[in-house]
């Protein structure tokens, strides 16, 4: 059996494991709400959620499938190698040519996006997006992903041509060394697509800074982003090291919420600091980028590229059919997405413990209440799924189901208040 055909029997494989997922998902509609959050729908509202529910998993379906079809197709008649022979014959430009294709191939999903934000979106009452902002996102992020995915492909050019077989330990490096200054950087990329702004004086700032000095905990800014320009949906998160830790709070939070249900959000975040989960999730990039390391040297070594009509060329060293750009999306879409179901396992289990830990932190900080009541907000305001499927959530959830964590923020609160 060729490389060829095992490569295209495991990108349908993945495509059909993602598929029962994406139907577990869907049937999950049909689940009882957990008592402690049955609260948060009234019957009208949850016949609402109910109908916003199927519609986007039934999208997110389609989405899927026809991207998996373009793939699969573009492989299937190597039409990579054949746009790569309208290129000139150096390393970079068919390399580029490849990574080029994959992402105009990407415009094919933009009628599914568009009615996503514009049409679902729309009609549930999230959507805050104008056309122009639409189609604005839609060029920048097609920019930042094909500079983004040429350096990736110039460093693995690089260190192969340069090192040879060391590959596997140099191209870890540099992978590692990106994924730092991406976290570094994410701040900046940020502002591409938002603005930020201080948070105003008064009483939530008072009480924000309050929390970072009784912990003599840092933060290089505390700001405030401007979401609603897009969605109605709210959020808060943490970015960034040392000091350059930064705390985000959606202006649809701000607007939404109580000084001390915000505070419990933000004892939330600053708990992902004092537990050091920026930096845990880095050492798991880190062993992330190693794994990459490791299948970008067995396919380089390998004679993966003939089978999908890329030609032998007389180069110095002797004939070569490598084209770095296939080699990065043979590594993404077949090879390491085999492993990342186990990946994702391990990750996602470590990223809902870090979730407990966090809330853990709010409670402390006497904001349990307020964090239950904070939670139940953002869920009533995101349209968040109340009872998702258990086998989806163990596989693929960054974070708890809102019942376990009520459950378990309770359960301390309890203990806090009654220590005997």
């Amino acid at each position: 059996m060729s490389l060829k055909v095992i490569a295209l029997i495991v990108m349908t494989a993945l495509y059909l494991y993602r598929l029962c997922l994406d139907c577990l998902e869907r049937r999950s509609v049909s689940n009882p709400i957990p008592a402690g959050v049955a609260d948060i729908y009234d019957a009208e509202t949850y016949k609402k959620w109910r109908a916003y529910h199927s519609e986007k998993t039934f999208l997110g379906i389609c989405t899927s499938s026809v991207s998996f079809l373009v793939s699969f197709t573009l492989m299937l008649l190597d039409v990579y190698a054949a746009f790569a022979r309208l290129f000139p014959e150096p390393f970079f430009w068919q390399m580029f040519a490849v990574l080029l294709l994959s992402a105009l191939s990407d415009l094919v999903l933009l009628p599914f996006e568009y009615h996503d934000t514009m049409v679902i979106e729309e009609k549930y009452g999230f959507n805050r997006s104008s056309k122009k902002t639409f189609w604005t996102d839609q060029v920048k992020n097609l920019v930042l992903e094909l500079f983004l995915m040429t350096l990736i492909g110039s460093a693995l050019m690089g260190t192969h041509l340069w090192l040879g077989d060391w590959l596997i330990v140099g191209f870890a490096l540099i992978m590692m060394a990106f994924a730092l200054i991406m976290s570094f950087l994410y701040p900046f990329f940020s502002k591409i697509f938002n603005k930020f702004k201080p948070l105003e004086d008064g009483e939530l700032k008072e009480k924000v800074t309050a929390l970072l000095e009784k912990h003599g905990y840092r933060v290089r800014a505390i700001q405030v982003m401007d979401a609603s320009r897009r969605t109605s949906k709210s959020n808060a998160y943490f970015t960034g090291f040392g000091k350059m830790k930064t705390i985000v709070l959606y202006d649809t939070l701000v607007e939404a919420m109580t000084p001390d249900e915000i505070c419990a959000v933000f004892a939330h975040e600053m708990g992902h600091g004092l537990h050091r989960d920026t930096l845990k999730n880095q050492a798991l990039s880190f062993i992330q980028m190693a794994i990459l390391a490791v299948l970008a040297w067995l396919t380089l070594r390998s004679e993966v590229f003939t089978p999908f009509g890329f030609p032998l060329i007389e180069r110095a060293g002797g004939p070569s059919a490598v084209n770095y750009g296939f080699a990065i999306l043979l590594i993404m879409s077949v090879e390491f997405a085999l492993v990342n179901p186990l990946w994702g396992l391990v990750s996602s289990w470590f990223s809902r413990r870090a979730e407990y830990r966090a809330d853990a932190q709010a409670v402390e900080e006497g904001y349990g209440d307020a964090l239950v009541s904070a939670l139940k907000k953002l869920a009533r305001e995101n349209f968040s799924n109340l009872a998702p499927d258990p086998i989806v959530v163990r596989l693929t959830y960054s974070h708890p189901t809102l019942s376990q964590r009520i459950d378990a923020i309770e359960a301390r609160t309890g203990a806090r208040r009654n220590p005997d």
